[in-house]
Order: C-alpha cells, then sequence, then structure tokens
C-alpha cells in the first residue's frame, strides 16, 4: 500500500481514540475548555451516563462568531501559538484536538457569545464530513456546548461503554476533582433531570471546609492537616489525612500541579513515602494537594489526557514534597492531648501519667518507630493556625496538658511519691523514675526525699556536653527585625556550639541544620519567637533560654527530651537542682502563675 494522507475524518477519530475514552473523558475536555474561559459558574446536564447527552453552558469569555468554523478544526487553538508557548503551558488546554475529535463521533453543538458581540450563534458538525453548520442563535454571554449521541457512528467502540450508573460515577468523580481545583467557580451537575450536586463559589474559609466536607466526606474535613509550605518558587498546599485516620477504602486522593488535576506516579511515591512506617501497607492515604512551580519547570504535554507531567528537578520536586508532608504528618501524629496529673486519681498507673504518644498501625511500624525514636530524640510539636504556620489539624484540641490546680499541688506530689516508691522497688532501671509537671519541672525521689529538677538548666548542661547536629532537606528562611540582628550575630558562635548552623544574610537567617531533637519541629515558628526575646539573653546562657521557650510553649515535649539526654536527671543534677517540698510548691504555683 502506497504512503497517503489520511482523510481529515479518519485522522481526527484515530485521534478521538486517545482523546475521548468514554463520556467522562469528553466532559473533561469541555470543562477544561470553560474554566480557561474564564467562566465562574458551570452546568453540567447529563442523559443516560453522558452516552445520549452531554450540555456543557459556562459564563466565559465566548468564542467570536469569526472563529466558531475554526474552533472545530483539528489543531486549532487559542491557548498556545509558538514553541516557547509549548515550553510553559499555563491553561489546561491546549492541543486543539478535543472539539474536532469530539465532533467526529458524536453530534456537536457548539452556541457562544462574547460579550462584545451584540447577538449569539451556533455550529454544528457530526460524524462523516464534519462540515460545519453556522447559524445565528438566542444564548447569553458564555458557551454551550451539546455531545449527543456519543460514538453513535462507531458502533464498536459504543459497545464498550459500562451501565448508565457506572458512566456518570466517572463524570461525578470527575466533577469533585475539578471542583476542589477551582474553588472562586460555582458548579451544578444533573443526571436525567435530576440536580445530583450543586456547590456554589467558596470565597471564604469556611465555604472551602464546607465543600471539602461535601466531597471528601466530614470525617476528612475534620480530621485533615492542612499544610502550606515553599521552597524557592516551589509550593505545597493543601490537605492531608494522619495516618491513624486513614482506612482502608480511601476517603480521597487529588493532587493538583498548577491547577491541572494528576495522577503522576512520582507525586504518589513522594506521598507514600512521607507516611513511612505510620501507615500499614493495607491502608490507604487521603490528601487533597496543590503543588505549583514555574511553568517551564514541568512539561504536561507527556501523556495523552494530561494525567501524568514531567518534572525538569524530577528529584527536588519528590524531597521537598517527601519533606513537606512528613513534618505535616509528623506535627499530626504528635497533636493528641496529654492526660493532666489528676490528684485525685487513687486508680492511676504509672503509664497514665506520662504522655500519650500515638502508635503505628503495625507491629514492624512499631519496631521502626522505636528504632527512629531512639536514634533522632524525635519531639513534638504543636499545630498551628494557617496563618502563624505550616500546618494545622481541624478540631484538635490543645496538645498542652491542663494545669494542675494550685490547690491540689500537695496531694499531687504524696500521691506521685508514692506511686514512685511502688515503681522504684519493683522495676530495676539505669533510668531514674520521673513524673513531668507543666511539660518543665521533673518530680523525681531519691531515698526518701523529693526532688523536683528544672529541665531547661539541667538538660542545657548536658546539651553542651553532648551536641548532635542533623542537617535540613529544605533550609528554614526567616528575615530578622532590625532590633534582632545583632544580638543574633553576637550569639552566632554559641548557636554553632549547640549545633546549629546558621548563616545571616541581607537581614535574613537561613537555618541549614538544628540538634537532631529538634529537626522535626516547627523551626520556623520557635525560632522567630525566641528571636524576638534574644536581646534579654546572655550569651553563656543561651541553650537555657531556648530550652525555656521551647518547654514552656509546648514546641518541645519534655518526656522525649530526657530520652535524649537521661543524665539530666542523674543524682548530681538532682543534688545540684534539689528543691525542698515546701520551695517545689511554690515553685509550681509561680509557673502556674507565669501562665
Amino acid at each position: 500500500m502506497p504512503i497517503q494522507l489520511l482523510p481529515a475524518q479518519l485522522a481526527n477519530q484515530i485521534a478521538a481514540g486517545e482523546v475521548v475514552e468514554r463520556p467522562a473523558s469528553v466532559v473533561k475536555e469541555l470543562v477544561e475548555n470553560s474554566l480557561d474561559a474564564q467562566a465562574t459558574q458551570i452546568d453540567i446536564e447529563l442523559e443516560k451516563g453522558g452516552s445520549k447527552l452531554i450540555r456543557i453552558r459556562d459564563n466565559g469569555v465566548g468564542i467570536a462568531e469569526a472563529e466558531l468554523v475554526l474552533a472545530l478544526s483539528r489543531h486549532a487553538t487559542s491557548k498556545i501559538s509558538s514553541l516557547a508557548d509549548l515550553e510553559q503551558i499555563e491553561s489546561l488546554g491546549f492541543r486543539g484536538e478535543a472539539l474536532a475529535s469530539i465532533s467526529s463521533v458524536a453530534r456537536l453543538t457548539l452556541t457562544s457569545k462574547p460579550a462584545q458581540q451584540a447577538a449569539a450563534w451556533q455550529a454544528s458538525a457530526e460524524g462523516r464530513d464534519m462540515a460545519v453548520e453556522l447559524r445565528p442563535a438566542a444564548h447569553p454571554d458564555g458557551t454551550s456546548i451539546d455531545v449527543v449521541d456519543l460514538f453513535f457512528n462507531t458502533p464498536a467502540r459504543r459497545r464498550f461503554l459500562r451501565s448508565d450508573k457506572t458512566e456518570f460515577t466517572h463524570i461525578d468523580e470527575l466533577i469533585k476533582r475539578l471542583a476542589l481545583s477551582r474553588f472562586d467557580v460555582a458548579w451544578q451537575l444533573s443526571h436525567n433531570g435530576q440536580v445530583v450536586r450543586r456547590l456554589p463559589v467558596a470565597d471564604t474559609a469556611a465555604a472551602k471546609q464546607k465543600r471539602l466536607a461535601l466531597i471528601c466526606g466530614r470525617n476528612f474535613a475534620e480530621q485533615a492537616l492542612w499544610i502550606e509550605n515553599q521552597y524557592g518558587e516551589i509550593k505545597l498546599s493543601g490537605w492531608i489525612l494522619p495516618a491513624m485516620a486513614c482506612q482502608a477504602v480511601s476517603s480521597g486522593q487529588y493532587s493538583y500541579v498548577n491547577g491541572r488535576m494528576m495522577r503522576d506516579k512520582l507525586l504518589n511515591h513522594a506521598i507514600r513515602q512521607a507516611y513511612g512506617d505510620w501507615l500499614a501497607a493495607e491502608l490507604q492515604p487521603a490528601f487533597v494537594l496543590y503543588l505549583e512551580l514555574p511553568a517551564n519547570d514541568v512539561d504536561v504535554n507527556v501523556h495523552p489526557a494530561k494525567h501524568e507531567v514531567r518534572f525538569h528537578q524530577a528529584r527536588l520536586v519528590h524531597d521537598f514534597v517527601v519533606s513537606a508532608l512528613a513534618d505535616a504528618l509528623t506535627q499530626g501524629q504528635d497533636s493528641e492531648p496529654k492526660p493532666a496529673l489528676a490528684a485525685e486519681s487513687p486508680s492511676m498507673t504509672t503509664s497514665q501519667t506520662q504522655v500519650a504518644s500515638p502508635q503505628p498501625n503495625s507491629a514492624a511500624a512499631q519496631a521502626a518507630y522505636a528504632t527512629r525514636h531512639a536514634a533522632t530524640g524525635y519531639t513534638k510539636a504543636p499545630l498551628y493556625q494557617p496563618q502563624q504556620g505550616r500546618v494545622t489539624a481541624r478540631a484538635v484540641h490543645d496538645s498542652v496538658a491542663a494545669k494542675p490546680a494550685v490547690a491540689s499541688v500537695r496531694a499531687q506530689i504524696n500521691y506521685q511519691a508514692a506511686t514512685l516508691q511502688a515503681a522504684t522497688e519493683q522495676v530495676a532501671s539505669p533510668t531514674p523514675h520521673y513524673f513531668l509537671l507543666e511539660n518543665r519541672f521533673a518530680l523525681c525521689q531519691e531515698a526518701e526525699q523529693l526532688f523536683m529538677v528544672d529541665l531547661p538548666a539541667s538538660i542545657a548542661i548536658q546539651w553542651q556536653l553532648k551536641v548532635q547536629s542533623a542537617p535540613l532537606l529544605l533550609p528554614v528562611r526567616l528575615t530578622v527585625a532590625s532590633a534582632e540582628f545583632e544580638p543574633l550575630l553576637a550569639a552566632a558562635d554559641n548557636f554553632s556550639a549547640l549545633g546549629f548552623d546558621l548563616l545571616l544574610k541581607d537581614r535574613t537567617v537561613i537555618i541549614r541544620a538544628v540538634p537532631i531533637w529538634l529537626r522535626h519541629t516547627a523551626i520556623g515558628q520557635w525560632f522567630g519567637e525566641f528571636l524576638s526575646t534574644l536581646i534579654t539573653v546572655q550569651t553563656d546562657g543561651l541553650a537555657e533560654a531556648l530550652l525555656d521557650v521551647l518547654l514552656r510553649q509546648g514546641f518541645l515535649q519534655a518526656d522525649l527530651l530526657l530520652g535524649v539526654y537521661p543524665a539530666a536527671l542523674s543524682k548530681a543534677q538532682r543534688r545540684a537542682l534539689a528543691l525542698s517540698f515546701d520551695a517545689a510548691t511554690l515553685q509550681i504555683r509561680k509557673a502556674n502563675d507565669a501562665h
């Protein structure tokens, strides 16, 4: 057979095989055109799962009369015009194949009116010769597209369609994905004359939360962590469900790159890796994540349906996503509220008075969890509001233990002393037995005497003797106020001696490494707060002052830090910091007053 050019109709049907897999594919292409046309209201009407009718209406900019026929031609688009445009695509559509491909396997009618045009015009094309008929029509500003009798001229393709219910389910899932990508657009989905989904514009935080609950479920909306992290020009934001709330059936896995919905293998691998040992193999992660980066750093022209992309700095993107999500999940896992010391609960056991630590979902994960904690000094961190930090948990109680009433302090110490005595007699351990008060004081017993250890002072001594530093995958950048710059510069050597690697440049401090037990805390939050108090800190008391901020404000949990520096409760330290019973009561009263 000699080489010859294919007829236009045959070429379009071949292209349709890649673009139009099922009714949901048609809806996707047409709705993306509406979004590119700056529509703020999109209505989708279906009959028989979309096989009989797909109608998309929008209030976008519309198509001029002179361009209607061209719009139904293959490789005709307003999105790009040169190779340079192809290398930095910012629109959802760009190939100019969708309308021509759809009209080759269905009866398509396109009606449109730009705001500056006096009247609307309608273009129709169907099957075989695909001749376009143009006529005037009545239509408000915007565009409507009717796709009737999908695959009417390709019976083999039509036989591969599933039931109307199945095809509608695919379309409904598609609209949910699109609605989560554009909160500024109102959506309405109807099937066989019945409105199935109506989503108004979500232009407030409460409205966005409501849309999230409608699409992903109330449990996801209430338990998901909000994350917002940035490295250079790469930004990641959205919601992710803590591992302890994940189930075997996911409540939603939605990822977007520059506003384009995506099922990218690299992103999925990074998300799963971020969960690590916390998520058992049989459980599914749940997330709604938005990755934003310069358009010229990502190639979207690598998949027929544009479900995957290629990153020019794939390794950097992967590691950034893993690091950002791992930090969020770490803080989420450690957000469980601690039980307060209960003076009037004689049935309380020793284990009940310790800080509640979340456990992984499998035996293997528990072993890895224990090993990782022992090696890194894994620490708890509080959760923040979006405007103050990077991670927010919905409906999570304050993670700091409730403060004991001053009147019950004596009863608490009496009870804790009895419990300590029993534990000391029954368990032989080189680690001293202790109870924590206010996440700052350790109540210890030696022989018949009680001691109250001030942890910032005691641990500061051990910290300076045993410094372990860990580099950060993504350095933290903070702006330094004028009043904070000189004190920070003066304390630079002291920070270095404690395991910090700081770079001061143009009123900006770049934190490149921290002590290993601070690596998983919200560094950008507590370091900024500590800088505001640095001017009052003596250089030789830097370690104690920093620990005081970390422990007092709940950025770091004392029990986990004592796992790194158990010698802080050694006999020598306890003698040096021993307090009488009355002095201990006074000290606790002062701490409560300070809070």
